[in-house]
């Protein structure tokens, strides 16, 4: 790879104010910010990442709750640019949990030598655009300075978490666990009166882990979730000399299917299949144990209200069956509402058999919401205190959008990103901001990123295009790029087009923000597939970046 010296603007001249130079910042140390860090730095430019953490891994550093794991295959949960590098590490699973993966990231950081340009336990808290002089000021939560030329945001799609979300909170006399802050240390739950709040997929992961060692649990359920067994064999060392000889396949498969998975829709049309093929199609998926069910089965279930109740009808039967067909479980755990797909579908683990236990409560919170947390335990609407010993919060995130809210960004005219996403969220292709010049972002709305992707891969092709843009822009000799209003209204009409012939935004979710109250309504995730995003990309980098002003 090449090491050339690209002739950036540099600080000869320039007011530091107290701070530091540097030619680019990373915010972030996760997935993309490693890669982030690694491709810029490659290019001979001074660059340092900020982690809000004590170590690397983003999400994986974060998120240590019981049962913590992801669901994306191992063989494919990859970085792309190192034959080598993808051979070094063995998966000891098909879906390694959050220890492991930790461990890998952290390979990853040693094995490249990253954690040298890593500033640990430091938070960015505002990011101010001098127009003057065309250069990022940036100041973190303990005073600290940088002038930076490229600031790149790696922060996370599903990195703010909904910490304070109910009134009392601080009032309790027991212990209050959120599941994406959740300590290193280790939490005894043995024999103890636990709560959990939330259903989602890390609800779910944290619910059927914990579920033999607790006490009891009372578990708060809002919203219904369609769920897939989760089928994880172990993964010999043979098993990954087989994946590794198809690492250049694989490369090339994940950038080109919908969900930048290794497997797509590949069923064929739902129409021209007899009721009986179309079983045998959801069948086989079923009991592959993998989101293919979701990401590889039927593509119309995601337009068609017909074909979506048939899908969701298959998957409410298998549920129906493992909940014994009790009427109350049922009606309170199995989704009617809203179709298979629409929402995040979880991989789960005895998570059903669960509620059959006789020291595990159900509280119905469509029917008696919470209103408050006090002393003893959580008070519901009909004035029930359940009283525990544990909460345990999986109440989800300000997806996509929210960790750079809580930044103070401003960029030309002292705009203000937050105020501008707070009446609505926009971007041009997740990639930039308009109005925000040098300032590029992965992971953020309108790109296939909060949702319906294998976030490695599209992690890793944000990173590549955002290098490609500017090592394109400083090889011309130009200092800035910024998106133009004209190219990011094309992107939002677009995306708002594709998103609008599908069943997702009819529903509510936080795909569209309805988690959280007052944020704008629109679909954070670009649903016209990976491989046709990725192919967009590369058609601007391959024409020069139109719709990109360059100077």
């Amino acid at each position: 790879m090449s090491t050339q010296q690209l002739p950036v603007k540099g600080c000869a001249g320039l007011d530091l104010r107290g701070g530091i130079y540097l030619d680019a910042v990373v915010i972030g140390a996760g997935v993309a910010g490693l890669y982030q860090l690694h491709r810029l730095r490659d290019m001979g430019m001074s660059v340092r990442a900020y982690e809000a953490g004590s170590g690397v891994g983003g999400t994986w550093y974060w998120n240590r709750y019981p049962g913590a794991r992801f669901d994306s295959q191992a063989e494919i949960y990859q970085y792309w640019f190192s034959e080598e590098l993808y051979k070094s590490w063995q998966p000891s699973e098909r879906f390694p949990a959050q220890p492991e993966t930790e461990r890998w990231l952290n390979h990853v950081a040693d094995t490249l030598d990253l954690k040298k340009d890593i500033q640990f336990n430091t938070r960015i808290a505002s990011a101010h655009f001098d127009e003057e002089n065309e250069v990022w000021r940036i100041e973190t939560t303990e005073g600290e300075k940088i002038v930076t030329q490229f600031l790149i945001a790696c922060c996370g799609m599903l990195s703010a978490p909904l910490s304070d979300r109910f009134e009392g909170q601080a009032s309790f006399k027991g212990q209050i666990y959120h599941t994406a802050l959740w300590p290193k240390e280790p939490v005894d739950l043995k024999g103890k009166r636990v709560a959990v709040i939330g259903t989602g997929a890390t609800g779910i992961q944290v619910i059927q882990t914990i579920a033999p060692e607790v006490g009891s649990m009372k578990i708060f359920v809002r919203t219904p979730q369609y769920i897939i067994p989760m089928r994880n064999p172990k993964y010999s060392k043979a098993d990954w000399d087989q994946w590794s000889s198809r690492f250049h396949e694989l490369k090339k498969r994940v950038r080109e299917t919908f969900a930048g998975f290794d497997y797509d829709f590949d069923a064929g049309p739902w129409e021209e299949k007899t009721p009986e093929e179309r079983t045998q199609v959801l069948e086989s998926l079923w009991e592959d144990g993998s989101l293919s069910l979701w990401l590889a089965s039927f593509p119309e279930m995601f337009f068609d209200e017909a074909v979506s109740e048939e899908v969701s009808e298959f998957v409410r039967g298998k549920m129906r069956e493992r909940l014994g067909n009790d009427p109350k479980l049922c009606d309170l755990l199995i989704p009617t509402d809203y179709g298979f797909g629409t929402h995040r579908v979880p991989l789960e683990n005895k998570y059903l058999e669960v509620y059959l236990q006789p020291n595990v409560e159900t509280v119905d919170c469509k029917k008696t919401a919470i209103t408050r947390v006090v002393p003893e335990g959580i008070e519901t609407a009909d004035g029930t205190v359940h009283e525990v010993d544990v909460i345990i919060m999986a109440v989800g995130f300000d997806a996509g959008s929210g960790a750079l809210s809580r930044i103070d960004i401003r960029g030309r005219n002292n705009r203000s990103l937050k105020d501008q996403w707070q009446q609505e969220i926009r971007t041009s292709m997740g990639l930039q901001v308009h109005g925000y010049p040098n300032l590029f972002t992965t992971g953020a709305p309108l790109a296939p990123s909060a949702a319906l992707c294998n976030m490695t891969t599209c992690l890793q092709q944000q990173v590549d295009w955002i290098t490609g843009c500017i090592d394109y822009a400083l090889k011309h000799g130009n200092q800035v790029v910024e998106a133009t209003a004209e190219f990011e209204d094309d992107w939002v009409r677009h995306h708002d087009e594709t998103a609008a012939k599908t069943l997702v935004v009819k529903t509510d979710s936080w795909y569209m923000g309805s988690n959280v109250e007052g944020k704008p309504r629109r679909l954070l995730s670009y649903i016209g597939g990976v491989g046709n995003y990725h192919k967009r990309c590369d058609e601007l980098a391959r024409d020069g970046y139109p719709g990109f002003q360059m100077h």
